[in-house]
């Protein structure tokens, strides 16, 4: 073998060495940038080049925290550190599905400090959020229920209205208004007497019939109102039936108005009395009054 060929042979091995370390080096890929989101063993990083790199997280990728004025040492870490909102280096290959498989992750000290206050507030945030969709969720319910109420009061006052609207052939002979206080169903004793007093005097009448309308002010809740007219009219019933010994054959269906036919301006204290009422009126029938 001569010497030219040896030497031939000896470069094209020392080029074949060079060019195959290049290759590796080529393969070994350094980023940095910020964790985007991480589920388990994936990480999506934000870097200079590439909004979304997919980084994969091995058995054998090593994970420290580089310390000290020169960041020349490094202090082994958990994966458990890798979390989102940490800026942080990272050393590997890219797989054939352009993810990039680490072999080493590095961070400052300051950096995860900062990533976890961040994720603090983003949990608080989150709890925050959770209970405001809660708390909505209760108010959409409660509306709801409102709203089913107020249509079930809007139904029971337009059934009485139209069964009070039949009344038409009656005579009204006589009446008496007993009003109450705010938020009371009690009736004052002074009006007692005057209700049965309106009992006797309907005993002489042909034919009479007492209908007894119940009102409230439109102060307050729709229902609550519904509910204090038709208890003013149940407790002016009771004094009619049991002091008046009024016979339950001539008496109406007392009639809950609710806030309907306001007579006074619940603007005012004064209208807002007038408003808070009973009215209870003697009835007959124009065909027994003969007309």
């Amino acid at each position: 073998m001569t010497q030219f060929r040896i030497t031939r042979i000896a470069t094209l091995g020392l080029s074949s060495l060079v060019l195959f370390s290049t290759l590796l080096a080529a393969q070994t890929t350094k980023t940095e940038g910020l964790i985007k989101a991480r589920n388990g063993d994936t990480m999506i990083l934000q870097t200079s080049e590439s909004p979304n790199l997919t980084v994969l997280l091995t058995d054998s990728t090593q994970v420290g925290q580089v310390q000290g004025v020169l960041k020349a040492r490094r202090k082994e870490m958990s994966m458990a550190a890798l979390i989102p909102g940490l800026a942080v280096k990272v050393e590997g290959v890219f797989n054939d599905k352009n993810q990039l498989e680490a072999k080493s992750v590095s961070f400052k000290g300051d950096d995860l400090e900062r990533a976890q206050s961040i994720q603090a507030g983003m949990h608080e945030t989150q709890m925050q959020t959770t209970q405001n969709k809660a708390d909505l969720e209760k108010q959409q319910a409660q509306l709801a229920e409102q709203d089913q109420k107020v249509a079930a009061n809007k139904a029971a006052i337009d059934q009485a209205v139209a069964r009070f609207g039949q009344l038409d052939d009656y005579y009204i002979l006589d009446e008496v208004t007993v009003y109450f206080g705010n938020g009371k169903v009690t009736v004052d004793p002074k009006f007692a007497q005057q209700l049965v007093a309106l009992a006797e005097k309907a005993k002489s009448v042909n034919g009479y019939m007492i209908e007894v309308k119940g009102y409230a002010s439109a102060v307050g809740s729709v229902a609550l109102n519904q509910q204090l007219s038709e208890d003013r009219a149940g407790a002016v019933t009771n004094i009619l039936l049991q002091q008046g010994k009024v016979p339950l054959t001539r008496m109406l269906a007392p009639g809950a108005m609710g806030e309907s036919e306001q007579v006074g301006n619940d603007k005012t204290a004064e209208g807002q009395a007038e408003n808070r009422r009973v009215v209870v009126r003697v009835l007959q029938n124009k065909a027994i009054a003969g007309t």
